[in-house]
């Protein structure tokens, strides 16, 4: 028997009456062409005041508009009892505080001790069923905040927020260097490497990357600071903080770490990186949302070094 979350529900306003049922479901509810037709294609459907329904027909102010969409599982993903730290959760989304050193979902040699083997076994530990939608990715020795849809409608919601960059994304970082000013903007496209694909450089053959950045604190020859992406591109904070003479502490991956101060590395031991706030529009109830995750232990204890 096929199962159904939580309808998703609106109702018609006077401004809308006499609007075709599809343009209510598009203009106000926000659903993808693409996610329609696959709604149309299930047992439920479009309800209309309780009963399936043509998106063609008209609508009344007052009228009850449902849409139901089948739940949906990550049969591809071994559940695994993996601890892991809970943000927030509701009927549709679910936060987490992702710790480093975690892949966010399993790769070509990794099926296994990812954050997604984890949430899949918490759900179902749960009772619930849902397939495993993170909104965004992480690199696997960065910690911090990930969003994870519950289900396709949210994930479309979300998603387009980022596209259009309207989904805060907030990073704090240890980084070499004096930093010339206080704040400023990095506004440089990020290509593959040509010689190394799993690496990414600032070219002019790339797509756009811009960050903003602030100082936090100024310490001796390093510098706790603020980032914000305004795009989100693969290791894009990593890269433009090299590319501005300000690589990230413990960064291996794209610094000669033998050059500086090997206590800092040790302390680290990966990229000095934290996704500490996340902040978009709930999907279905459009409240605000704003969370933040707390400095993890490995870089308090690495800012403490170079107070």
């Amino acid at each position: 028997m096929t199962q159904y979350y939580k309808p998703i529900e609106y109702v018609v306003t006077s401004e809308e009456e006499g609007w075709i049922l599809k343009n209510v479901l598009q203009r106000k509810l926000g659903i993808s062409r693409k996610l329609l037709s696959k709604i149309k294609l299930t047992e439920r459907g479009v309800m209309l005041n309780g009963e399936r329904v043509y998106i063609s027909v008209p609508v009344t102010a007052g009228d009850q508009v449902a849409i139901s969409l089948e739940k949906e599982t990550s049969d591809d993903i071994l559940p695994q009892n993996i601890d892991f730290d809970i943000i927030y959760e509701d009927d549709d989304i679910l936060v987490v505080n992702k710790t480093a050193g975690m892949i966010v979902h399993p790769t070509h040699g990794h099926y296994t001790d990812t954050l997604a083997n984890a949430v899949v076994y918490y759900w179902n530990q749960q009772g619930e069923q849902f397939r495993f939608r993170p909104v965004h990715r992480l690199d696997q020795y960065t910690s911090g905040l990930i969003a994870i849809a519950k289900n396709k409608y949210v994930h479309q919601h979300i998603s387009e927020q980022m596209i259009a960059g309207t989904v805060l994304k907030k990073y704090q970082a240890l980084v070499y260097g004096k930093l010339s000013q206080k704040s400023g903007s990095i506004d440089a496209p990020i290509d593959r490497d040509p010689v190394d694909p799993h690496l990414r450089i600032v070219s002019l053959t790339g797509q756009a990357a811009f960050t903003t950045y602030e100082l936090i604190e100024q310490y001796k020859d390093t510098a706790f600071v603020e980032l914000q992406l305004g795009t989100g591109r693969t290791h894009q904070i990593r890269v433009h903080m090299l590319s501005i003479g300000h690589p990230l502490i413990g960064d291996e991956m794209y610094f000669d770490t033998t050059k500086q101060q090997d206590r800092l590395e040790k302390v680290m031991g990966r990229q000095a990186l934290h996704a500490y706030k996340l902040g978009f529009v709930h999907p279905t109830t459009g409240e605000e949302m704003l969370f933040e995750a707390p400095l993890p232990l490995d870089m308090l204890q690495l800012k403490n070094e170079l107070i």
